[in-house]
């Protein structure tokens, strides 16, 4: 049953993303055009690091499949992607494996075939302590993502009902393990309370992982016989509500849900992720092209990043929270209502007082030399340092 059950979320999950608009709130955010904020691409870094973990770039594979045949394969392919790449990858729900040993290769392919990556198993918060263990030493994981989805599980035919030991369940596998730990939504948000809570439960990050992406409320209420909760269908906050929700998060933030081009990746950083991921987008490349297309697709994403760094002179992903942002449409109304102040994303940059000819974006207030320089040294080129993984945590 819970074979099937996986493929039938990939099935669901890729009749939504071939159906979708391509329209989320992402649009509602915007960058200002500043037309000498621009450095030079050599001094450009993708580096990233939070909570002692360091990755080549601020972007990675999230959680998607594992438990039957037809997912073990498409585990492989993903696995064999992020190799190629350099992006560090999360496994899908392990609860198929904790519940049946027998399909432990469907998720060991994440390791066996990206032997050096930086690999997440992913757990529900109901695990214990002794499953969480499993999972980690399975993948030899280099952290591990505890999901929270109640807006799953409610239509889930199948689906738990009790959420009260949720938190506490968090707070003791986040003390016991080894490895950091990162909670993430499966695509309905998490609001400030619920980062501020996992701070305290002693998460290591949170990944926001808002409305946009794949519908998991949508897909269970498909599997119901009478499909009696389709008012669940587009449940809880964008993840760019998410993220502007958040910006006092004592926690690192980490982004999915809804990510669609290496201009949301930026909006996501520029709005204060540490890292950005996606999971049906790729799906997608990759059950339409293979792995090939998707290794060509993370590639580009990773250079198209960089050139978006180079025109709003951010040398590090870290500095694109310099940037001057819009919010628009119903996404300023959101801020409005959560008293969250829109105006002083716009006023990030300073003006220049003299004519100093060095610009008015990033570059400008941070002085790009000395910028640029360690950002050069973190990463010499974004190119070379893809090739191989870095800052494993074990």
């Amino acid at each position: 049953m819970s074979g099937q059950r996986k493929d039938d979320h990939v099935r669901l999950a890729m009749e939504q993303h071939r159906a979708r608009s391509g329209i989320n709130q992402f649009d509602e955010v915007s960058f200002v055009h500043h037309a000498l904020a621009g450095i030079d691409r050599p001094d450009v870094s993708l580096a990233t690091a939070f909570a002692g973990i360091h990755w080549p770039a601020p972007l990675y594979i999230n959680a998607m499949t594992g438990g039957s045949v037809k997912t073990g394969e498409i585990n492989r392919n993903l696995a064999t992607a992020a190799r190629e790449a350099g992006v560090p990858i999360a496994s899908g729900s392990m609860n198929a494996y904790l519940k049946d040993p027998s399909c432990a290769d469907t998720f060991r392919v994440l390791r066996t075939h990206n032997p050096r990556g930086f690999v997440m198993a992913n757990i529900n918060a109901t695990t214990t302590v002794d499953g969480a263990q499993r999972a980690i030493d399975l993948l030899q994981a280099d952290a591990l993502q505890i999901h929270i989805n109640t807006a799953q599980e409610t239509p889930m035919p199948e689906g738990d009902r009790s959420f009260a030991s949720w938190g506490p369940q968090i707070h003791t596998i986040a003390a016991a393990v080894d490895v950091p730990v990162i909670v993430k939504e499966v695509g309905n948000g998490l609001s400030r309370q619920s980062v501020h809570t996992l701070a305290a439960l002693g998460v290591t990050a949170a990944d926001v992982s808002g409305r946009g992406g794949t519908d998991f409320a949508r897909i269970e209420n498909g599997r119901r016989e009478h499909a009696d909760y389709a008012f669940l269908t587009g449940w809880g906050q964008s993840t760019a509500a998410c993220l502007l929700d958040a910006q006092d998060a004592t926690i690192p933030l980490l982004a999915s849900g809804g990510v669609r081009t290496p201009l949301d990746v930026a909006r996501a950083l520029a709005l204060g992720a540490v890292a950005v991921g996606s999971s049906g987008g790729f799906l997608r490349t990759l059950t339409d092209g293979g792995v090939g297309a998707l290794v060509t697709q993370l590639t580009t994403w990773l250079d198209q990043l960089a050139a978006l760094q180079t025109m709003l002179g951010a040398p590090t992903p870290a500095d694109l929270t310099r940037c001057d942002l819009l919010i628009h449409g119903q996404l300023r109304e959101f801020c409005t209502d959560r008293g969250i102040d829109t105006r002083r994303l716009a006023q990030r940059t300073p003006t220049p007082t003299t004519g100093t000819g060095t610009g008015t974006g990033t570059s400008a207030s941070t002085g790009a030399g000395t910028s640029a320089g360690t950002a050069s040294g973190a990463d010499a080129g974004a190119g070379g340092a893809l090739n191989e993984m870095t800052g494993s945590t074990r």
